[in-house]
């Protein structure tokens, strides 16, 4: 990437080489993402140009610095795509994904729509795959699924038999809707697509509501008396508040979806906040600490990522595909295979 908005090219360049505690990946597959298109679009201030998008990766060890322990050449692995240094109090903590000096492939680094990347920290960051799990599905954790199963267990704490609601069924939104059903929660999906809003119930929504159509705020409080547990993983002013609106008492709201530009500051309806004691929180990825649980779900078969990929594509595809982001053109996740 030269120049925000603009085309990408494919370009040979010099190879990556590992820190002493770090590794350089062979990328077999990585997810094109919403947050790939922010970057491409000049969103992200971290982003320097010229640079390489992609945060979204599974591949092989190829190259291992002199410090490294637990990984070696030849394993296979993901890795979240905020990264930590391990020696912050975030880190020290446990929370890797809010490191005070993080690390994120494809935003502060290159990334991954390559065939090698480098990631720094390996022993800290890296995440062994299983060998029933392929390079496609792993990719499309390292997003949208990670950020999802974040947002409903740790951020929002469901239970089964909550209702949880899902403010915009993209990618990530789609990802909570299979993360909810698999962790025994019923699901109400809200979007503004006849096409997504069908997909979303192949997924496993209970409850499907065009906004188009109602208001879905009003919509999910007179069918369910409200949720216990609501999302915006779109972003905008308009589904961050409908997501609170349709909290019923005590509920929990997560902002997933990115606010953007003169949105950043949204108006928060606060006295319903205070008389129903609602519980706010943003999330930011997920702890590498967490992704044996997420792992763990998907071993035991109750969340299958593979039914969301809408198509795999090659690395010469990937500037057009992350172009037509801007209309809201997929269906599921898009994954670059190499």
């Amino acid at each position: 990437m030269h120049a925000f908005g603009e085309p990408l090219a494919v370009e040979t360049v010099p190879d990556p080489v590992p820190e002493p505690g770090g590794v350089v990946v062979a990328v077999r597959a990585t997810g094109v993402c919403r947050s790939d298109w922010h970057g491409w679009m000049g969103h992200d201030p971290a982003i320097a140009l010229p640079h390489v998008p992609g945060h979204e990766l599974a591949g092989e060890v190829v190259a291992a610095g002199p410090e490294v322990r637990e990984f070696a050449v030849g394993d296979r692995v993901t890795v979240p795509f905020c990264c930590g240094c391990g020696e912050c109090d975030p880190c020290r903590h446990g929370w890797t994904q809010i490191c005070d000096v993080d690390f994120q492939p494809g935003f502060t680094a290159w990334g991954s729509f390559a065939e090698l990347v480098a990631l720094p920290r390996a022993d800290l960051n890296l995440v062994r795959l299983p060998e029933a799990l392929g390079f496609a599905e792993a990719a499309s954790l390292g997003c949208r699924f990670m950020t999802a199963f974040a947002a409903l267990t740790e951020h929002g704490r469901v239970a089964a038999g909550e209702w949880v609601a899902v403010h915009g069924c993209g990618g990530v939104g789609l990802s909570a809707v299979m993360i909810a059903r698999a962790l025994g929660a019923p699901v109400v999906a809200i979007d503004v697509d006849d096409d997504t809003l069908s997909l979303a119930g192949k997924l496993g929504a209970d409850i499907c509501i065009d906004a188009r159509e109602t208001d879905p705020a009003e919509a999910v409080q007179e069918l369910l008396g409200g949720a216990h547990v609501s999302i915006d993983a779109l972003g905008s002013a308009a589904t961050c508040r409908s997501s609170i609106l349709s909290l019923r008492k005590r509920g929990r709201h997560v902002q997933v979806g990115l606010l953007l530009e003169d949105e950043r500051s949204v108006a928060v309806p606060m006295d319903r906040v205070i008389a129903r004691e609602l519980e706010l929180r943003g999330v930011h990825g997920m702890a590498v600490g967490r992704y044996h649980a997420l792992l763990e779900l998907i071993a035991r078969g109750s969340l299958r990522p593979a039914r969301l990929i809408g198509r795999t594509i090659g690395l010469e595809d990937a500037g057009a595909e992350l172009a037509s982001m801007g209309a809201f053109a997929q269906r599921g996740v898009s994954v670059i295979e190499l």
